[in-house]
């Protein structure tokens, strides 16, 4: 499969989706992203996937009700066990024809067996120019969240 690294959603954001601003609830949103990238990390392992982080979700503008939804993720990187997708969420009136980017984030999900133990993913190799600045990029975001990591580690301690 040529585009197994990838998925794209498309739909109609809903009257539910609604915040107290009138504009698409952030959680809504995050959970599109999270249904989106885990179809990414699942394809792309073939194996059932859990998510580990999520991290540098970043709001550019708000997403009104009714408008089209366009959800991408892709893989950027894949480790032993891991796969990280990123993800970019756009939006369109139905006047306008081009989407605009609302959202963007990257999440990094582990392929896991029926006990929870990690098991091996395949590799993924960048082809275009394109795919090597998101690979790099994905290398810089795991070495920040391994110092964050490290930041945080007393804080997790009883």
């Amino acid at each position: 499969m040529k585009d197994q690294h990838r998925i794209s959603f498309q739909f109609i954001s809903e009257p539910t989706d609604v915040n107290f601003g009138g504009k698409v609830h952030g959680g809504v949103v995050m959970k599109w992203i999270d249904q989106t990238a885990y179809t990414c990390a699942r394809t792309w392992a073939e194996t059932y996937c859990v998510t580990v982080y999520v991290g540098g979700i970043r709001f550019y503008k708000p997403i009104n009700i009714g408008e089209v939804i366009k959800i991408d993720a892709y893989v950027i990187y894949t480790g032993k066990s891991s796969v990280h997708i990123a993800v970019d969420v756009y939006s369109r009136n139905f006047e306008k024809e081009g989407f605009e980017k609302k959202t963007h984030c990257v999440i990094v999900f582990v392929s896991v067996d029926g006990k929870g133990n990690p098991v091996p993913v395949k590799k993924w190799e960048p082809e275009t120019e394109k795919e090597k600045q998101l690979a790099t990029y994905a290398k810089k975001l795991k070495a920040l969240r391994e110092q964050i990591s490290e930041e945080m580690e007393p804080f997790f301690k009883n």
